[in-house]
């Protein structure tokens, strides 16, 4: 079974316009139109089982009626293989209780993203969260190190993470990007011993700069060396590496050709592709 562990889709009314403007903000371009039935498409043309949608709350109202959203995502995912994890916004009233109500709605975890929510990954009001995560059994998926459409924003590096880590309980964590995006020396350096997971998205190949667009230098454009992936590979071991894409912002398909192009033992490339994310997610 394939499972992308890191998709995005917005409603169909405004999956378009969004993506559209994400594009112009981070200057790279899109491989689906943003949408639930475009997901689909690309999951049926790579050969993709099931998709995890990452949903962020940019502000705390919003965190309910996401919540919601996500849950009623999950009740058609027998049918369209898309799946959704809910959401926290560190500013939220009554944390304690929402996610209490997100284990109730059938959901597995939430989704953070430090740079779209203004607050470090170890300030007290994400340590809050991850420690009661911990306690009802949510897993919890962040966004980590640098992002691509937030220039010089350092929100979630891999010293922050080992700082929250060393001051919560056990919590089921999983680091987006390949545990820090453009920051993997200080993963490699810092995390290797912890219990993270890490997903592999965004991680391997280039930047896709839009069509005509000179932002990006020459020299920006490529991603991590597939000899640091390895590397990475052997010393946090396959069994704590999950697929993903960040879809719509890489192509599912060729995602997954890179991945099976790398020299990954048939059980590694397994349990990347597929079976470390049943485990995390409890299926």
């Amino acid at each position: 079974m394939i499972i992308d562990i890191h998709t995005h889709i917005f409603p169909e009314k405004i999956a378009a316009s969004t993506v559209k403007k994400l594009e112009l903000l981070s200057h790279t371009r899109s491989f689906s139109d943003g949408s639930a039935s475009g997901l689909k498409a690309s999951m049926s043309r790579a050969g993709v089982d099931a998709s995890l949608v990452l949903p962020v709350a940019t502000n705390p109202h919003q965190v309910p009626h996401v919540n919601d959203s996500s849950a009623r995502i999950n009740d058609l995912g027998p049918e369209t293989g898309i799946y959704s994890l809910g959401c926290i916004h560190p500013d939220f009233d009554g944390y304690k209780e929402e996610l209490a109500r997100v284990a109730s709605l059938g959901l597995k975890g939430v989704k953070l993203h430090p740079e779209y929510q203004g607050v470090d990954f170890d300030d007290i009001r994400y340590l809050r969260i991850l420690d009661r995560c911990g306690e009802l059994g949510l897993a919890v998926l962040s966004h980590a190190g640098l992002d691509i459409g937030f220039p010089g924003k350092d929100n979630c590096s891999p010293a922050m993470v080992l700082r929250a880590l060393k001051q919560v309980g056990p919590v089921k964590l999983a680091l987006a990007h390949m545990g820090g995006w453009r920051q993997w020396d200080q993963v490699e350096e810092l995390l290797w011993d912890t219990q993270v997971y890490m997903d592999t998205s965004y991680a391997l190949g280039a930047i896709s700069p839009l069509e005509g667009d000179s932002y990006y230098r020459p020299e920006e454009l490529p991603l991590m060396e597939e000899a640091q992936f390895m590397g990475m590979v052997r010393k946090f071991g396959a069994d704590r590496i999950m697929f993903g894409t960040d879809s719509p912002w890489d192509d599912q398909q060729t995602a997954l050709a890179r991945l099976r192009a790398l020299p990954l033992e048939p059980r590694e490339l397994d349990a990347i592709l597929g079976k470390n994310a049943q485990r995390w997610l409890g299926f």
